[in-house]
């Protein structure tokens, strides 16, 4: 396939899409390694250049993993990591105080074996810290070169202004796709306003809009959407007409269902990258050629239509989460 084409993110470009690694080492069943290094290695050759991490991932191997396997091709990737997620009996919480900060860098430094970070996030604003000191904190780490681009992850609209006054925010992640466009109305018109890149994670609904997913018996125990209300049975039944609508589309199109729907989301704007997850060279290889198809106006209406906003039934988390936007 065509190399990616590129994207503005803050001072510098990356591939249209790019790769959530989180897959490879949490939260999705069982590790593996090798091919998790295959398709790391086989995303550079593709054009896929922002790589997608966090210190919570496998409680830090999911960076080492990163680190070594991109080693001898850093100067081709842009790393981003984020820190700020902690867990208190069971439930996740937020953590957001300068020293964590200082002391979360430093560790996600020497797990990824480099000497700066590419793209910095606050993964979880913290309710009990302003987010002006953790945004002071992290703008001192880019004065000492530690880190060379900030980003703020599920933050509301006026959280995302606050951080912004204190140090640019390069770039807003948060969950966004056809079945949660949460960020429509208020979140990305600021981040627009802004300058700021939108960085959607689970462009493709947790891989429910590839159509592979048709009943809770197909997730795992050790999967992490086994705990996620849309993933029950009651609301898989209630949500897969709207997949097979899709697929119906991508049929006629000759791509898959997830093609379209991210190819859907690219054509948001220019300053979207969705970073799509996965372990396995063929899905991240269709992944990438999504970022090659052309959609019409008509397309893109028939696509809305296939799936409509609010149609989706389950909350994104369960009761353990604090995951919504909105701080």
């Amino acid at each position: 396939m065509d190399r990616l084409p590129t994207r503005p993110l803050g001072a510098t470009r990356v591939g249209a899409v790019g790769l959530g690694c989180m897959g490879m080492s949490h939260a999705y069943g069982e590790r593996d390694d090798e091919a998790s290094r295959a398709t790391l290695l086989r995303a550079l050759d593709l054009g896929v250049t922002l790589f997608d991490t966090a210190d919570i991932y496998g409680q830090g191997a999911n960076e080492e993993l990163i680190g070594r396997t991109l080693r001898d091709r850093r100067s081709e990737a842009l790393l981003a990591t984020k820190f700020g997620i902690v867990w208190r009996d069971g439930v996740m919480d937020a953590r957001g105080d300068a020293s964590y900060v200082r002391e979360s860098c430093e560790k996600s430094l020497r797990r990824l074996g480099v000497d700066h970070i590419d793209l910095y996030y606050q993964h979880r604003v913290d309710p009990r810290v302003p987010v002006e000191e953790t945004w002071g904190a992290m703008a001192e780490l880019v004065a000492q070169g530690k880190v060379r681009f900030l980003g703020i992850s599920e933050a509301s609209a006026a959280t995302i202004r606050r951080a912004h006054a204190v140090h640019p925010v390069t770039a807003l992640q948060s969950e966004w796709s056809l079945w949660t466009r949460d960020i429509e109305d208020e979140v990305l018109p600021t981040c627009r306003e802004l300058g700021i890149a939108v960085i959607p994670f689970s462009p493709l609904g947790r891989g429910f809009l590839t159509g592979g997913i048709s009943s809770a018996g197909a997730i795992g125990p050790n999967d992490i959407r086994s705990k996620m209300p849309r993933f029950t049975e009651a609301n898989i039944k209630r949500n897969i007409a709207m997949v097979d609508a899709l697929t119906r589309l991508a049929d006629q199109a000759g791509v898959t269902p997830g093609q379209l729907a991210l190819a859907w989301l690219l054509h948001q704007g220019s300053d979207i990258i969705p970073i799509p997850g996965t372990k396995r060279v063929t899905y991240l290889e269709q992944n990438a050629a999504a970022g090659l198809i052309p959609l019409s106006l008509s397309d893109l209406t028939s696509i809305e239509a296939a799936v409509p906003r609010d149609a989706v039934s389950g909350d994104r988390y369960g009761s353990s989460h604090t995951g919504a936007a909105g701080r």
